[in-house]
């Protein structure tokens, strides 16, 4: 199971270079030429609610044979009979420029995305049972042009996400719920959590909601949120975010267009201070040594196996809300964004930690 998740990650990752190296030697305007589809937004109907009833529509849910979400390192188990329902929205794998959106029935990002949820959704296996809905994602290319269409794709893809929560919310009865998600995935979360859960009963059964690896403006985004960010490690009903660089770090490609949008308070986001919740403390703008990492999950540099190492990488919220793993994070080669960004793996960094910060913030609120 270990060497056919690593495999898979490599894939992934790959993917992901295409575009990285492309920046790194062409620029911006070439980067987008690549990736940015040519063709107009072809709209499509949405998924209705009841289609998320349908077994194939998920990636994981309970009742999945063969889920990916319950894959563990070695010496570790899911939870028998979790007590949480877990949401987690997968980030993007699709990076085809023939389509602003992926097909459900995509093999090849459908099959990427399972090997996400053994790298990521996985950190949340022994919280909760795990929901993970397909999506048409919009492709890669939709977050580096400011054309209408690339908004079309995203609400089109956030169209779906909120019809399969209203599937999960029948599924999970009335279990604590946790949220979590990665990159596009987190995007869609503080949607959801901006017009679907913030003011409603929804939002008091909510452990915590892990927006990871996009921007939080403290500002202009989460007021409208209607969860706190979270402050204390034993807090439940808080929202986590960050977003992991080395140093030196140039959060640029990502602060260029985040700088230009507004948030869900209708404020500019240009400039504002961003959410970073240490994934080792579970406080917002802290430090923490090597020493406190629980767990990260190192792959070799062939991908053909995996360890769980204690004790390697440390954290620390800087600048505007990016989080620091210092100057000589683990040798993860080649697999890394421009900006020394960490992207692809915010998670495996800190995936002992994240179990554990999921376990405790659980334990708050069904003392609470």
């Amino acid at each position: 199971m270990v060497r056919i998740f690593l495999y898979g990650v490599a894939a992934l990752v790959m993917l992901a270079l295409a575009a990285a190296f492309t920046y790194r030697f062409w620029g911006m305007e070439l980067l987008r030429r690549s990736m940015v589809p040519s063709a107009g937004f072809a709209a499509q109907p949405p998924v209705e609610p009841e289609g998320y009833a349908r077994a194939d529509m998920w990636l994981a849910r309970p009742d999945k044979p063969g889920n990916p979400a319950l894959w563990t390192p070695a010496d570790m188990q899911p939870a028998s009979d979790p007590t949480a329902a877990v949401f987690f929205v997968h980030p993007t794998s699709y990076m085809n420029r023939n389509h602003w959106n992926a097909p459900l029935d995509d093999v090849e990002a459908n099959s990427t995305l399972e090997i996400f949820l053994r790298g990521q959704a996985s950190a949340f296996n022994g919280s909760g049972a795990i929901w993970a809905p397909r999506y048409r994602q919009a492709t890669f290319g939709a977050f580096l042009t400011s054309d209408e269409a690339a908004q079309q794709a995203l609400d089109l893809a956030y169209g779906d996400v909120l019809a399969a929560f209203e599937e999960f919310l029948k599924q999970a009865g009335d279990r604590p719920i946790i949220l979590a998600g990665h990159s596009q995935g987190s995007l869609h979360l503080t949607r959801l959590l901006a017009e679907r859960i913030a003011g409603t009963p929804i939002a008091e059964r909510i452990v915590a909601a892990y927006v990871v690896g996009w921007p939080v403006s403290i500002t202009a985004d989460l007021p409208a949120l209607g969860l706190p960010a979270c402050t204390d490690p034993d807090q439940p009903g808080c929202i986590l975010s960050w977003q992991s660089f080395a140093e030196p770090a140039d959060p640029s490609l990502i602060f260029d267009k985040f700088d230009t949008t507004d948030g869900y308070t209708g404020a500019a986001r240009k400039d504002s201070a961003l959410l970073c919740v240490n994934p080792i403390t579970g406080k917002p703008d802290d430090a923490a040594p090597k020493q406190a990492n629980l767990g990260t999950l190192l792959p070799d540099m062939s991908f053909s196996s995996a360890r769980m190492v204690a004790g390697g990488v440390p954290a620390r919220c800087e600048g505007r809300g990016i989080l620091s793993i210092g100057k000589t994070p683990p040798n993860l080669g080649q697999f890394v964004l421009p900006g020394n960004n960490y992207h692809v793996f915010d998670y495996s960094l800190f995936w002992a930690n994240v179990r554990a910060d999921a376990n405790r913030r659980l334990a708050a609120f069904e003392a609470r």
